[in-house]
């Protein structure tokens, strides 16, 4: 895993001092763990095409629904297309276009004081129902746990409700976050705390934990022996603009998929 300094609030914007609306600009909006690939990825295509380019978070979920709407480009997505998606799209006359851009590993993380360091799916299971509340009943300080979630239009959040979860609910007294930057720090400041993220936002101001004695990493994430490994994606139309398309290919080819390692995820 690499330290990745994140560069996070909710809404980011890279551009040019051309016009946001412009006809060859490109709009890009969606998962906070994409972000930082997509913000470093941006930079460089600017710098080599002059294109304009606006980017913002929000989570998949409120991605997918611009991409649909027509309100972006390109949907930024740590999740895949839900069916209801995929049906609102048909139902437009839309065949939104996937393109897998990364590897990642979502990675429970507690505050670096904590002794334990490892758990099972079943005992974070458990943790997120509500139903372990104390860190001792896993190995650790006579503790409350706090435990730290994603929002549900998050597509980090899809993931651990999928494999985690088994699709159970996050027990109510969970703290949720709008952004994976945001649990980064919550975490970070609180001894007792637990939550997961994306491993391009591990860093030292937080202790990453194995799954079932295995921990996450570019070769677990590869080789799917990681239990909670997924992809990570963008999503244009059918058509997309020519701006767009060249986009995309940057991020696809060796120097994007260079910054995607650079940003600490694991290219495709």
């Amino acid at each position: 895993m690499r330290p990745w300094s994140y560069i996070l609030s909710a809404l980011f914007v890279v551009a040019l001092a051309a016009p946001a609306m412009a006809a060859n600009s490109i709009t890009v909006k969606g998962s906070t763990t994409v972000l930082p690939i997509m913000q470093r990825a941006v930079e460089a295509f600017i710098a080599e095409t002059g294109t304009p380019v606006a980017v913002s978070g929000g989570g998949s979920s409120n991605g997918i629904k611009a991409l649909l709407d027509g309100s972006t480009d390109i949907a930024m997505a740590s999740r895949k297309m839900k069916g209801k998606e995929i049906k609102l799209a048909e139902s437009k006359k839309l065949t939104p276009v996937e393109h897998v851009i990364a590897l990642d590993a979502v990675i429970p993380i507690v505050h670096p004081s904590n002794p334990v360091n490892n758990l099972t799916k079943d005992q974070l299971k458990a943790i997120y129902e509500g139903n372990i509340t104390n860190w001792k009943e896993v190995g650790g300080p006579d503790a409350k746990i706090i435990v730290i979630s994603r929002d549900t239009s998050s597509g980090t959040y899809e993931t651990w409700h999928k494999i985690v979860m088994k699709k159970a609910r996050v027990f109510p007294g969970a703290l949720l976050q709008a952004s994976s930057g945001a649990v980064l720090q919550a975490v970070s400041k609180n001894k007792n705390a637990i939550a997961y993220d994306g491993i391009g936002y591990i860093n030292n101001t937080v202790k990453p934990l194995s799954v079932d004695g295995i921990k996450g990493s570019a070769t677990t994430a590869k080789d799917k022996s990681y239990p909670v490994a997924r992809t990570l994606q963008i999503y244009t139309s059918s058509a997309p603009s020519p701006a767009a398309t060249q986009l995309v290919e940057f991020i696809l080819s060796p120097k994007g998929q260079d910054i995607v390692e650079q940003a600490g995820f694991i290219r495709r």
